[in-house]
């Protein structure tokens, strides 16, 4: 069975040409061109893979549209953002994308950001050499078969991205990962200048198991070199 994918932007003509290049290379393509037409899509029977949202629309946006999503709804999303518009971009990955690309956009770049999101929601933790190796630290522990993290018996809720960073952070506790290593591992592509994307995703990460209880400076910035998850408590 194909893939379907569900493209949302008050641009019909681009939406075309996605998802006539989209269609070319194997997969079923739906549109929505407001928030609105998009929930009525997601509440329907059929699953998608993916969904491309576009970050400006009239009426409710679609940062806002992703902000009413999450977390209830784990679909992958890639955010299409105005060039230049860092301060959308971030926000996007914050609220839970997993990805952005900017408009107008090559086709063929958003059917890389595409297959590379793909890839890591279908194999997730097989793709990993730690493949089923759980991981218990610092009151964490990671369960890469069930794709699960628990602090004191709490699940604690991380997108596929977030949960990938969390997981190299860990099995390489003590060591640095560069921004790059965390890039090409996790999202599946090389780092490109500007890119805060992966910045963004460790943020998270932190943000979320300081809400859970864990020490906030477990994950240590290494200016110039990358991230450092402690292996002993400080």
């Amino acid at each position: 069975m194909k893939e379907r994918l569900l493209l949302v932007d008050d641009d019909v003509e681009l939406c075309e040409l996605l998802g006539d290049y989209l269609r070319h290379e194997g997969y079923d393509i739906d549109y929505a061109h407001n928030a609105s037409e998009a929930l009525r899509r997601l509440e329907g029977s059929y699953p998608y893979s993916l969904m491309v949202l576009d970050v400006m629309m009239p009426g409710q946006s679609g940062l806002e549209l992703l902000q009413q999503l999450r977390p209830r709804v784990q679909l992958p999303v890639i955010m299409l953002t105005g060039r230049g518009e860092e301060i959308d971009r971030i926000l996007g990955l914050e609220m839970g994308a997993d990805d952005y690309l900017g408009k107008p956009c090559n086709p063929r770049e958003l059917l890389a950001r595409i297959r590379a999101i793909r890839r890591r929601s279908e194999v997730a933790g097989q793709q990993m050499e730690f493949a089923q190796q759980i991981v218990e630290l610092h009151g964490i522990r990671l369960d890469p078969g069930l794709r699960e993290v628990r602090i004191a018996d709490a699940v604690v809720d991380l997108t596929s991205a977030e949960f990938n960073v969390l997981a190299y952070l860990l099995h390489n506790a003590g060591r640095v990962m560069t921004r790059a290593q965390l890039t090409e591992r996790v999202l599946h592509r090389p780092l490109t200048a500007y890119d805060r994307a992966i910045d963004v995703h460790v943020s998270r990460v932190r943000q979320k198991l300081q809400r859970a209880g864990v020490a906030q400076d477990l994950i240590k910035t290494l200016r110039g070199e990358g991230y450092l998850l402690v292996r002993e408590a400080g």
